[in-house]
């Protein structure tokens, strides 16, 4: 380079020979100069020149928040109370303790195997609570006699029973001379679609017309048909078509009531009648079965005669359903067996009724004896009317009788409606 081009550089680029470089901290930079004292790039910064001992001034720290000093560590290094090393260095943060590893969670399949004792333990409770009912229904619906009752007449509205009773020397529980059979109890029990449950005792001897044999007694109709003519001639009487027949021996009587253990009867007068065998004292106590038999037989020693019989009838059939309803009963399978054998060797229903309908009937008939229920006789107009042959009769009021009747298939039956004992 000749002597004119260098003269041409500035100053600052002019070599000089033996000289120093000159201190760039000196340089002006190009341009305008910022009104800040401070550069915008903190990081960019003059460095010392080469060889010099003097160290460049460090750039101010970026504060690290309101109300820090630069000299402050960074509070995610600095805990609260932790100092700062002699060094100047921050101290590293303090570790967390280490938790003990938390002990397995037991697996699906041993809690499986520990629920599987008491899982099967379960299933055959409900497997007994639910197959002992079932069965002995199933058994005991086997065990039903049937015999053709019904006269398949249209319906009426309502749920009717007929019940009767047989005097059937047959079973061997009264010895005597009677041949044959007759219908010695004879009950009509209505459950209305609404209103009071009804049970009414139609009097044995009642003067009734018998569909082909004309007046006769209504016990009559049993022992010249059977249950079908029975069932048809109360029929005609009540007007009241029979959904559901059940018949019950005089042995069934005292084979249900010792089943049960006995029953409570109660009677206000002294008994001694030779012809039913009855012996009683005044007053209320447990009878076995042939105490409880001969207490429903009973009838030339009741002051009331059919209307007091029937009253007694109704008085053993109702504490049998209450010993049968106890719990006592209800909870012991042993009891069950005998029940179910006393009584299906004594009941005899139509081809249609099985154990469901007898339940139903054992619920009616609690509802009928029971407060809200009415039970009783139809009005009677004459307790020994002769109206030719035939000997004594009842005669019902043929005034009274037929709107008795209505009101019970209308369910409007009343307890005054009814003839009781007294």
């Amino acid at each position: 380079m000749s002597e004119d081009e260098r003269a041409k550089l500035p100053p600052s680029f002019r070599p000089v020979s033996g000289g120093s470089r000159p201190d760039p901290r000196t340089a002006r930079p190009v341009g305008p100069r910022e009104p800040t004292s401070q550069p915008a790039h903190p990081r960019r910064h003059a460095r010392p020149a080469r060889g010099s001992s003097e160290a460049a001034p460090r750039p101010a720290q970026r504060p690290a928040g309101r109300g820090r000093t630069p000299d402050a560590a960074p509070p995610s290094y600095s805990p609260r109370g932790a100092q700062p090393s002699s060094a100047g260095t921050t101290a590293a943060p303090p570790r967390r303790p280490v938790r003990a590893p938390a002990p397995p969670a037991p697996s699906a399949t041993g809690r499986r195997r520990r629920r599987r004792p008491g899982l099967v333990l379960l299933g055959v409770l409900l497997v007994v609570l639910l197959a002992w009912p079932i069965g002995l229904l199933i058994w005991a619906n086997g065990k039903i006699q049937h015999v053709d009752a019904l006269t398949g007449a249209p319906g009426t509205a309502g749920t009717t029973y007929l019940l009767a009773g047989s005097d059937s020397r047959a079973d061997g529980a009264v010895a005597d001379a009677t041949e044959g059979q007759r219908s010695d109890t004879i009950m009509v029990m209505h459950v209305p679609d609404s209103g009071p449950t009804a049970l009414v005792s139609l009097p044995r001897d009642t003067l009734v017309e018998i569909p082909g044999y004309g007046p006769e007694k209504l016990n009559t109709s049993y022992s010249l048909g059977g249950p079908p003519l029975l069932a048809e001639t109360v029929e005609q009487l009540t007007g009241l078509t029979v959904d559901h027949y059940v018949e019950i021996g005089m042995g069934g009587v005292q084979e249900v009531v010792d089943a049960v253990g006995g029953v409570e009867l109660c009677l206000d007068y002294d008994v001694d009648d030779e012809l039913s065998g009855l012996r009683w004292t005044a007053g209320c106590r447990v009878a076995d079965g042939p105490t409880a038999l001969a207490f429903a037989r009973m009838r030339y020693a009741d002051p009331n005669g059919d209307i007091g019989r029937a009253d007694r009838q109704r008085q053993v059939i109702g504490a049998v359903m209450r010993e049968v309803a106890a719990p006592a009963t209800l909870v012991n399978p042993v009891d069950h067996v005998q029940l179910v054998e006393a009584g299906t060797g004594a009941l005899v229903t139509d081809t249609d009724t099985g154990i469901v309908d007898l339940g139903r009937m054992a619920l009616a008939f609690r509802n009928a004896t029971g407060p809200d229920g009415v039970t009783g006789a139809p009005p009677i107009a004459d307790f020994d009317y002769r109206p030719g042959t035939i000997g004594s009769t009842v005669l019902l009021d043929e005034d009274l009788a037929p709107q008795f009747f209505q009101r019970l298939r209308d369910g409007e039956l009343t307890p005054s409606d009814v003839r009781t004992p007294g």
